[in-house]
């Protein structure tokens, strides 16, 4: 129940003469948990004879400010936003397996690959395992000794799946932490040599340069990264064989599914990337799933997409991390996160202090561990973009509220448009909320 002063304040918003006006809003950010406020006005002039021909000013909203969706990603700060931000992938993802959105249905033969590559291992962590749907142990070892910390090397737990203990390593002392920071700094560039040592692989098994290879087949993908319970990244891509003109064109037929897979399986295994502090370079792990993507089956379009769209709204809170920047002054023991967390949160902050490290800006991303790379990437030709798919959203809206007189029909290619806007703040009170929650879940009228 709420408190005395936020019901009264509910009371005050439900009986304000400009509730209607200030439930619209709400409405149409679709529930944002933190809608961004703006100050401001739009004009719009006849560029021949200067009349005026529409103006708006938020100084007639409620509050005097209008509130727009903070169009967040991350699930973890704004469940309604990241929630489009999910669908807009899926779809982008999709329309590059089976077409639509501008992109021919001819794509959806097209050879494609749905390739994980992961992280190396940084020390033992407790995790959960089956095969052939059976639930195995931990880490069973028999006549197991413990480590030089005196933690044992083995656990014969079944952990579940929401274990807190998962990712946790059976030795912390033992684990490296440096290694696991470091390797989530340098994975994008991991990913960019990976995509070249590919391509490259593909040319010679075809008898081709690479430039000749360019004339005659593309090589598109789009990717996705995750966080493991670990607090290590790794990634989940579609790979596509398209002719020279893209999606548009078909692949030659000697530009098969097997080779691409061989070209998959090189670059995994011949790329590395050396960091200065560290002796051994950085390489991806041994675990790498390489599936094709079928119309029927395990891996059809829509499940792939709808994997891959799962994972572009979340960071690292699986992890048990923060969702915002880190201050080196901060007190981490006062952190209401995981242990194995702030160890990681620790060691960016301590190796972000050595100058031969600076470049990869380990202290501004510690709350990331170390990741500062996009979690979703697409190479050009994939597909449509996210730009494009906000701007489609964008152009319904307009034609809505034309349509029910909010909006003058003008033609804005032969009208002269002023806008100057000021930020004026986000989010709700609690109050605001939770009408916003009733209005948004089909509860309020």
């Amino acid at each position: 129940m709420p408190t005395s002063a936020v019901a009264a304040e509910i009371i005050a918003r439900l009986h304000d003469p400009h509730f209607d006006r200030w439930a619209s809003q709400i409405r149409r950010t679709g529930g944002c948990r933190q809608p961004i406020h703006l100050r401001g006005h739009v004009l719009h002039v006849d560029p021949a004879t200067g009349q005026r021909l529409h103006t708006y000013t938020t100084a007639t909203e409620p509050g005097g400010v209008l509130r727009l969706p903070c169009k967040t990603r991350r699930a973890s700060r704004c469940p309604s936003c990241a929630e489009t931000y999910r669908a807009d992938t899926y779809h982008l993802i999709r329309a590059g397996l089976a077409g639509g959105k501008g992109v021919p249905e001819t794509v959806a033969t097209h050879p494609a690959l749905f390739v994980t590559l992961t992280a190396p291992s940084f020390g033992p962590v407790h995790t959960r395992r089956e095969r052939n749907g059976k639930h195995l142990p931990c880490r069973p070892r028999r006549d197991a000794r413990t480590c030089p910390h005196d933690h044992p090397t083995s656990c014969g737990v079944r952990h579940s799946a929401d274990d807190p203990r998962l990712g946790e390593p059976l030795c912390p002392d033992c684990y490296n932490y440096s290694a696991a920071v470091l390797f989530n700094a340098i994975a994008p560039e991991l990913w960019r040599r990976f995509t070249e040592a590919l391509r490259r692989r593909f040319a010679k098994a075809s008898g081709l340069t690479l430039h000749e290879l360019r004339e005659r087949v593309r090589i598109s993908f789009s990717k996705v990264a995750e966080f493991q319970r670990r607090g290590v990244i790794h990634f989940h891509a579609v790979i596509r064989l398209d002719g020279s003109e893209g999606p548009d064109t078909p692949p030659p037929s000697w530009a098969t599914l097997d080779t691409l897979a061989d070209a998959v399986q090189h670059g995994a295994g011949a790329v590395s990337v050396i960091v200065p502090t560290v002796v051994q370079p950085f390489r991806w792990g041994r675990q790498l799933d390489i599936r094709p993507i079928t119309a029927l089956g395990e891996m059809t379009d829509q499940a792939v997409a709808g994997y891959v769209a799962k994972y572009a709204t979340k960071a690292a809170e699986c992890v048990g991390t923060l969702d915002r920047r880190v201050s080196p002054l901060e007190d981490l023991t006062a952190l209401s996160i995981r242990e194995h967390a702030r160890r990681l949160i620790a060691e960016c902050l301590r190796l972000g202090q050595l100058d031969e490290l600076a470049d990869l800006r380990l202290t501004q991303w510690a709350h990331m561990l170390g990741f500062r790379g996009h979690f979703s990437t697409k190479s050009r030709a994939y597909s449509y973009t996210l730009g494009e798919a906000r701007t489609e959203r964008a152009d319904h809206m307009r034609a809505e509220a034309i349509t029910a007189g909010r909006l003058p029909l003008l033609d804005e290619y032969t009208v002269l448009v002023i806008a100057h806007w000021a930020y004026a703040g986000k989010g709700l009170t609690t109050a605001d909320h939770a009408i916003a929650k009733t209005l948004t879940s089909g509860g309020g009228g």
